[in-house]
């Protein structure tokens, strides 16, 4: 029924509370990505609602395989949050069957951890004192970050037909144990994925909860931005604009971001051919 659907708990007091919170979120902003961008049919899909915002999620339809394994993936994500050693979800759109590591598009989904609970990735300007984040700040953060992924993926270009889809998880390697894999996920490279065409970087927006902080990043062809109304992307906003930037030179960790080198390995590994990589199956 709809109270069942509604996403938002009435308090976060508890690490359990504010991590169904998290995977809650994820599941909803990777349905909206992949509905509004047409990869997968309306069969796949079902209808929630947050708030009186009504939103598709993803689910396991027996007519569309490619549905179910990304309702997979998203499990063995959530297996590897729980655990506290994920670091970085990285959902990618690649156009040649056999060539994944060239992709079209892309999704970030960035963690960092404190001793109370999971971290989505956030910059140092934009930290805050736990102590001052309540529920209805999370409630309102986490309807905006949706309403802007809405607004993003309906006025960006078409895909092109037949596309891929990939997944790579990132892990905190002094915490993983190496030869840790969650369902759905094998081990993978450490190379760096190309980029197809001119990349256009988008921080969308960012939902603080006492434990978390989940921030979402968006990689797609700079063509593909053409027909966006600037203005539109900023509708209803005060304080978290949808920043354009090929670059964050306020945060130190995005100088590693530019596709054509390499967006994963940005926490300053030293021996590269140690980390710790899933991709998936």
């Amino acid at each position: 029924n709809f109270q069942s659907a509604v996403v938002f708990p009435s308090k976060i007091s508890t690490e359990q509370q504010s991590l169904m919170l998290v995977k809650r979120l994820l599941a909803v902003a990777v349905s909206c990505i992949t509905y509004l961008r047409g990869i997968f049919p309306e069969s796949a899909y079902g209808t929630r609602y947050m708030d009186d915002l009504c939103v598709k999620i993803l689910r396991e339809d027996k007519n569309c395989p490619g549905s179910t394994q990304l309702v997979k993936w998203m499990l063995g994500c959530y297996d590897a949050l729980q655990k506290k050693y994920l670091r970085m979800i990285v959902l990618a759109v690649y156009t040649h069957p056999d060539d994944p590591q060239t992709i079209t598009e892309c999704y970030h989904f960035k963690f960092k951890y404190t001793d109370n609970g999971p971290l989505l990735d956030f910059s140092s300007k934009n930290k805050r004192n736990d102590s001052t984040i309540t529920c209805a700040d999370t409630k309102k953060a986490s309807i905006l970050l949706i309403r802007k992924i809405y607004i993003l993926m309906q006025n960006l270009s078409p895909l092109p037909n037949d596309v891929c889809l990939t997944m790579k998880l990132f892990y905190y390697d002094e915490v993983t144990p190496s030869d840790y894999q969650p369902p759905g996920f094998k081990e993978g490279e450490c190379e760096g994925m190309i980029f197809e065409g001119e990349p256009m970087y988008l921080n969308v927006g960012e939902v603080p909860t006492p434990f978390h902080m989940l921030k979402v990043k968006v990689t797609t062809e700079q063509q593909r931005m053409e027909n966006v109304d600037k203005s539109i992307l900023k509708h209803g906003e005060t304080n978290m604009p949808l920043q354009m930037l090929r670059v964050d030179r306020d945060d130190p960790e995005e100088e590693n971001q530019d596709m054509n080198e390499d967006p994963v390995l940005d926490n300053k590994v030293e021996d590269r051919n140690n980390v710790n990589i899933s991709e998936a199956q």
